[in-house]
């Protein structure tokens, strides 16, 4: 009896009368990222409205994460979609719609010398989530990013109380106080991990989709900010951040295949003005869908728009660009 190459008998291969047995179609876009996916969501503030969007596009598509990696207000959108894994978004765009700086930022209640506002309003904000009391009980596994104030470390919270795990990881310093926890003391993970792919590719991942907000993730344009001292000093922030969040993706890109989602977005808001959060979710749901829609991934390497594209973001064969050898 003949043989195939792989030892399988001729009729194997066919059904009933002679036909070729029917296969299953080879998966594409999210569904063809090697398991376990993280879902790494990055720090923005009040940027993060466009979180909800990429979140819509996500959710419209069936896809569920294996794990998920929040810094800063990453945090505790991801924390949301961890308990609610296929419909978050409805719920997110509600709160971001309706939030206004007052109630995440109140005036005229300093806590304490290590900080402006007092972090009552994003306690309220956390209690009304619907969320449980320990990291462990959420539905898809989550870690929170933190840094430690006196090593400068990366603190990756991945069990236990998961309130303080989110009042730290979002902690801006000066703004908003440190957290007590475990004998340390957090603040902001976004200072050390702006966009924490390296915590998704410590936690195990195998391949890892970004959902980043800002013009510290968006390509850089020519600017001369030397007339104004507050212009420089926000260029020279913008620019720490880039390089952070660029190192960290190129790192992670070499070992796993890391899809960057676009939000589209342009004009970005002033990191106290939530009006714009309608907007925010709108633009970034459709960018992001568009860019799903056209995504092939073939291996490790950086999926991104390219912003050199001559087509327009989201086309069929631009929407997704492979950075090979990173």
């Amino acid at each position: 009896m003949r043989v195939t190459r792989r030892g399988q008998a001729p009729w194997k291969r066919f059904g009933f009368g002679g036909h070729p047995a029917p296969t299953e179609p080879e998966p594409t876009g999210l569904h063809s990222l090697p398991r376990p996916v993280a879902v790494v969501v990055g720090a923005g503030g009040v940027l993060g409205a466009a979180h909800v969007g990429v979140g819509y596009a996500l959710e419209k598509r069936g896809f569920v994460p294996d794990m998920i990696i929040g810094t800063s207000v990453g945090a505790l959108n991801g924390a949301i979609a961890a308990a609610h894994p296929d419909r978050a978004a409805p719920w997110l765009d509600h709160v971001w719609t309706q939030l206004r700086r007052r109630e995440v930022y109140p005036l005229g209640y300093l806590s304490s010398r290590t900080s402006i506002f007092t972090d009552r309003g994003l306690r309220r904000l956390i209690a009304r989530a619907g969320l449980p009391e320990r990291i462990e009980q959420l539905a898809v596994p989550f870690t929170a990013v933190a840094m430690d104030l006196v090593t400068g470390a990366p603190v990756l919270l991945d069990s236990g109380d998961l309130e303080s795990a989110l009042l730290a990881s979002a902690a801006i310093p000066g703004v908003l106080p440190p957290v007590e926890r475990g004998g340390r003391t957090l603040v902001d993970g976004g200072v050390v991990a702006y966009v924490p792919v390296l915590a998704a590719q410590q936690a195990g991942a195998a391949s890892v989709v970004v959902v980043a907000t800002g013009p510290e993730t968006s390509p850089l344009r020519p600017v001369d900010p030397r007339r104004r001292a507050g212009a420089v000093a926000s260029r020279a922030g913008l620019l720490l951040l880039r390089h952070q969040i660029e190192r960290d993706l190129h790192e992670v890109s070499r070992h796993l295949p890391t899809v960057v989602l676009p939000t589209g977005i342009e004009t970005w808001p002033a990191p106290w003005d939530f009006r714009h959060s309608q907007r925010l979710i709108g633009t970034a749901s459709d960018t992001a869908g568009r860019f799903l829609d056209g995504l092939r991934v073939s291996g490790p390497g950086l999926y991104r728009v390219d912003p050199a594209a001559s087509v327009p973001l989201g086309g069929a064969t631009t929407s997704s660009t492979l950075e090979a050898g990173l």
